[in-house]
């Protein structure tokens, strides 16, 4: 069987710099992150892994076939991506917003009873229910991240692309989002989501990617590679290791960092 998403010496340039080159990485299902420090090419990578942008060179494989070959509607029907930054151009509900991820099922047709189960359903397991009938204009940033997460759960999509999805989130809510995403893996999906917080992404992920200015240094298993070694050449300050139920957790450590 083909990988169900394949990079291959994948690159993209835009105003005469590299953003990312040479990357190259097969996914299957599972729970993926992708780490490093800002600017390290996460967000370039998501949007080439998601079809939104075309690389420079290499190319990405979708089901063995090139992402560029799906129509943008059969694309819908295979993977959903969450972009950090999202808009709306009208003033949707957060119901309608969620409603917006059955367009690709629907094909034209009115909503059916299969669509507004599903959008129940996405709103439920997002914790969003209680917001379906207010403005997304009126909701808090955390409130926006979990209506828009639903928005992709509606989906219904074997592969989901996630870029800091738990941005404005509260420590419960992210680990909600977390646990949420780690299920889905569970059940068959490939997830794949850029995070900023080390012992989070240990704590749930099943494989880890790590990139630094726009190359590709690791990829394996959390205990693997959560190593003060790697942690530094990927982020430039020292790391120790912490051990927590049996998970490695690490710290970086700098000037000023308190000790006991």
């Amino acid at each position: 069987m083909a990988n169900w998403l394949l990079a291959q010496n994948l690159g993209f340039r835009r105003g005469g710099r590299w953003l990312l080159q040479g990357v190259s990485l097969a996914l299957e299902p599972g729970f993926w992150v992708l780490l490093g420090p800002n600017g390290a090419g996460k967000s370039t990578l998501l949007r080439l892994l998601s079809g939104e942008w075309q690389p420079s060179e290499g190319a990405v494989r979708l089901w063995g076939r090139p992402i560029g070959e799906y129509r943008p509607g059969e694309l819908a029907l295979q993977r959903a991506f969450l972009p950090q930054q999202r808009s709306l151009a009208f003033p949707y509900t957060a119901r309608e917003v969620v409603a917006l991820g059955r367009l690709p099922h629907q094909k034209g047709r009115p909503e059916n009873a299969r669509d507004l189960e599903r959008i129940e359903a996405a709103l439920r397991e997002t914790r969003a229910l209680a917001l379906a009938e207010r403005p997304y204009f009126s909701l808090s940033g955390g409130e926006r991240v979990r209506v828009d997460l639903a928005r992709i759960l509606a989906q219904e999509t074997p592969i989901l692309l996630l870029d800091e999805p738990t941005n404005h989130l509260d420590p419960r809510q992210q680990l909600e989002v977390l646990s949420l995403l780690a299920r889905r893996a569970r059940q068959g999906h490939l997830v794949l989501a850029a995070l900023h917080d080390l012992n989070q992404a240990a704590l749930f992920a099943d494989g880890l990617l790590f990139l630094r200015e726009g190359r590709l240094l690791a990829q394996g298993a959390p205990q693997e590679l959560l190593q003060p070694a790697l942690l530094e050449a990927v982020y430039g300050v020292p790391f120790e290791l912490l051990e927590h139920r049996g998970r490695r957790l690490v710290l970086p450590v700098g000037e000023g960092t308190p000790t006991a």
